[in-house]
């Protein structure tokens, strides 16, 4: 009898279920651009199908697929309706603006459910099932996050009418200026450029893109182009595929870039799908594994979830959907609706599944209720989510809770970024048979060691590989060297000569500057000059001697004038006293011209003769010409003294004036430097006259290392000057061979500073934030400031040698140790310092 029951029962809920179709045929219209996207679609009726648990798949899903080579209303109309006289029980599809109104009222006339990833539609419209969520509150609070007042709206046509309303609102509500521009009908590259180009005249630094991906690439090409991807400059994407947006070249300039994402990575669903899809042919499934999957292909595929929940609803329920009979003509007058559409709607309007878009609802209207947008920035290692929005919470930042905690910082390994320069970074003498860090010794290995003590982290050196300290390529705008190593993520910390520029700051974060310096001039020094037939006349300048010649002639003129009118001059001699004067001649006179010329000549020579004036006007000449004889005398002998004692060099540059005056003297820079740029952005005319002449100087005058560029100087035999940092310049004069010299006064002044990456972790630990913002007098606190300024300069030891030690050109070497006089306790605290580093002295 039970059992007899028992198959009465199973044949009531048979025929209770006769009426529920075995197979559901599902339409498809596509765009010949959604290749992915029709991948995934196919995709998920694949995976639904081969679902081998027969409780979760009382039916087999079918699909009728038509490729739309455009959106006009004829073909839209045409497809539609192959669709629906195929006797499909839904469609899911693409639309545009050309072809919503079709689509629409085809579906409400024929009752026919329409399942679409397009924009969500604001209208309340029946039988359009809108999978993707709008995003118009997600930005409005991300706008009030920023604090935007001011900024660039640039929409497409057929989107972004629902959120230039929801901004328009706003903009009156809270005294926003918002400039917007259409940019839906723009299809040359070089329209994009010149609205780019007119907001940046209005000093417009934010930008609003609300486009689909393609359209924001090319975009953001323009941005990159025109160098408005630089700091200063914010984009917000109001789309919600960030990672399927190319950003890394606006990035590189140190624009800021925020966007929406509406996949979630650590959704077990993804994990799932991405596991498979990386499995599939690309014969069978283009745009699978290689390619990023967009976020309308996860909505594609959540499309089919969302209909096979619905049927899976409407058998539980016992509705009849089955068609019969022909399905009739969707263009018939008036329209003959299909009498079970309005059961599959609400069906589809009551799904809740987790899709890979996350928690899946809808409203009465179709539109998608309940969830979450994840948003996110472009940080140093990539797109990095810093909050979510939801209806609820609205938007709600994670950034600051990520910081609270440092401890990812200190539980792994640091890399610290450097480059091999003495004295800052040089390999130990014994460093083959070292390891790790221990191969290094410097000032900067010395700096590092002492902010990882202070920091409380494990750090490891990394010698930057192509050996430059950073600048951005003016093409590709891409950043090479240390800065390179920083922005791409490759390093977490700089510890270097790099010096502190605002270019730099664009894209890196710097400490204060831990020393202090400026752009020098570098050259051969000058062989010693040898004494000549003439040298003679060194101790005294041409003029002068000049003037001694005319004084010498005048007074040997004046004493010849004066002894002609004085008859003190005239006698007669003894021999003729006896004769007749009658007959005699004129009395004689001692000082004629010639006597004069001697008598003067005697005097300057400090031999005297034997003649003298009688007269007294003629010895007060006299008298006048030996005290300046004796004065001259005096002089002469005692710089004669000195030119005998000091061997001269003589130097043919003396500032950058001299050099940018000249052309016998090449001179050039480090490549990829901050002197390179120094020059290149100087508006001084001096400077930008030297730039002219390097940028266009062959060969190259750009040396690729420092030590390129010293060895330049050495081998160029006073034809090359090279432009270098201060601290360098004077640090390798004091080297041997001790053949360079350091010419004239520092160009500019700056700073060498520790970088970190933008938004750093290291950059939020608060005993790093600390450290990194003392000044160097306050860094003797910190550690023996005294040791790492004299380890890595032994030859400063050699300062107190007596052979060298009256060069005053010596007290520069160390910038920031305040060297104020070499009195005998500085030379022993210096002498001190050396013993206690174990410094040996590389004398000259």
């Amino acid at each position: 009898m039970a059992q007899s029951a028992l198959l009465f029962l199973l044949w009531l809920f048979g025929t209770s279920l006769a009426g529920f179709p075995n197979q559901i045929n599902i339409g498809g219209l596509f765009m010949r651009s959604t290749v992915q996207e029709h991948s995934a679609f196919r995709f998920a009726v694949q995976l639904y199908n081969t679902n081998q648990n027969t409780t979760e798949k009382p039916f087999h899903l079918n699909y009728n697929v038509d490729n739309l080579e455009s959106s006009n209303s004829f073909s839209v109309t045409h497809a539609f309706c192959s669709q629906f006289s195929r006797g499909v029980y839904a469609i899911f599809g693409f639309y545009d603006k050309k072809s919503m109104n079709t689509l629409t009222s085809f579906c409400g006339a024929l009752h026919t459910s329409f399942v679409t990833p397009s924009y969500p539609i604001d209208s309340d419209v029946q039988f359009v099932i809108q999978m993707r969520p709008p995003l118009k509150g997600a930005v409005l609070s991300l706008l009030s996050q920023y604090k935007w007042e001011k900024f660039v709206y640039l929409y497409d046509t057929d989107r972004g009418f629902s959120i230039l309303q929801a901004i328009m609102e706003a903009a009156v509500a809270n005294n926003w200026q918002v400039t917007a521009r259409s940019v839906g009908s723009i299809t040359d590259p070089q329209e994009f450029r010149r609205i780019i180009e007119e907001m940046d005249r209005r000093q417009e630094k934010r930008f609003l893109i609300d486009c689909e991906v393609d359209r924001i690439n090319v975009i953001l090409e323009q941005v990159v182009a025109l160098g408005k991807n630089s700091r200063g400059y914010h984009y917000v994407i109001a789309n919600l595929g960030f990672t399927n947006i190319s950003l890394d070249k606006v990035f590189l300039g140190g624009a800021n870039i925020s966007g929406f994402q509406i996949i979630n990575p650590e959704n077990s669903v993804v994990q799932q799908f991405l596991q498979r899809w990386d499995r599939l042919d690309e014969r069978e499934f283009p745009e699978a594994r290689n390619t990023p999957l967009k976020y309308t292909s996860a909505l594609s595929y959540d499309a089919i979830l969302v209909i096979a929940e619905a049927f899976r609803y409407l058998r539980r329920q016992r509705v009849d959907v089955s068609r019969r009979g022909s399905a009739g003509d969707c263009l018939a007058n008036p329209a003959v609706p299909w009498s079970q559409g309005i059961d599959i709607e609400r069906a589809l309007k009551m799904v809740q599944v987790q899709g890979m878009t996350g928690n899946i609802q809808f409203d009465s209207f179709g539109r998608r209720s309940n969830y979450t947008i994840d948003v996110y920035e472009m940080k140093t290692g990539g797109p990095r989510k810093i909050g979510y929005w939801n209806e609820f919470e609205r938007f709600v930042n994670i950034m600051d809770q990520q910081y609270t905690n440092d401890s990812s910082v200190e539980n792994r390994t640091i890399v610290v970024t450097t480059i091999m320069e003495a004295p800052y970074v040089m390999y130990k003498k014994n460093h083959m048979h070292l390891e790790g860090n221990d191969k290094y010794e410097g000032y900067c290995v010395d700096l590092a060691s002492e902010i990882a003590k202070h920091v409380g982290i494990k750090y490891r050196l990394s010698i930057v590989m192509d050996g430059k300290y950073g600048a951005r390529d003016p093409e590709t705008k891409t950043w090479n060297g240390m800065v390179g190593e920083l922005v791409y993520g490759r390093a977490d910390i700089a510890v270097a000569p790099l010096t502190i520029t605002l270019v730099r700051e664009e894209v890196i974060d710097f400490s204060k500057p831990f020393m202090s310096l400026g752009i020098s001039i570098m050259i051969k020094k000058p062989q010693k000059s040898k004494p000549g037939v003439f040298s003679f006349l060194d101790p005294l300048a041409y003029e002068i001697w000049m003037c001694i010649v005319f004084a010498y002639i005048g007074v040997s003129v004046v004493l010849f004038l004066v002894s002609r009118f004085s008859p003190y001059e005239w006698h007669l001699d003894e021999t003729d006293e006896a004769k007749d004067p009658q007959t005699s001649p004129d009395p004689p006179n001692d000082f004629g011209i010639f006597n004069s010329l001697w008598f003067s000549l005697g005097a300057f020579m400090q031999q005297g003769c034997d003649i003298s004036p009688r007269s007294l006007s003629g010895r007060i000449v006299g008298g006048v010409w030996w005290f300046f004889t004796l004065i001259i005398i005096s002089s002469y002998t005692a710089n004669l003294a000195a030119f005998l004692t000091v061997e001269r060099m003589v130097s043919p540059i003396e500032s950058a004036e001299d050099l940018a005056k000249q052309t016998e003297i090449a001179y050039g820079t480090l490549d990829s430097g901050s002197t390179k740029e120094f020059f290149r952005r100087s508006k001084i005319a001096v400077y930008e006259k030297m730039w002219s002449y390097m940028k266009s100087a062959e060969p190259s005058v750009f040396a690729k290392t420092t030590p390129d560029g010293v060895a330049r100087v050495r081998k160029s035999k006073g034809k090359f000057a090279f432009l270098l940092e201060s601290t360098m310049n004077e640090y390798i004069e004091q080297r041997k061979p001790c053949d360079t010299m350091k010419v004239g006064g520092n160009l500019d002044s700056k700073g060498y500073g520790v970088a970190t990456p933008k938004g750093s972790a290291l950059s939020f630990s608060p005993r790093y934030f600390s450290f990194r913002n003392l000044s160097v007098a306050n860094l003797s606190n910190h550690f023996s400031f005294v040791c790492v300024c004299v380890r890595p300069f032994p030859s400063l030891c050699c300062l107190f040698c007596p052979s060298i030690f009256l060069s005053l050109s010596r007290v520069a070497v160390l910038p920031d140790c305040r060297v104020v006089t070499f009195n005998l306790t500085v030379q022993r605290f210096f002498n001190l310092a050396c013993k206690s580093c174990a410094v040996t002295c590389d004398e000259c």
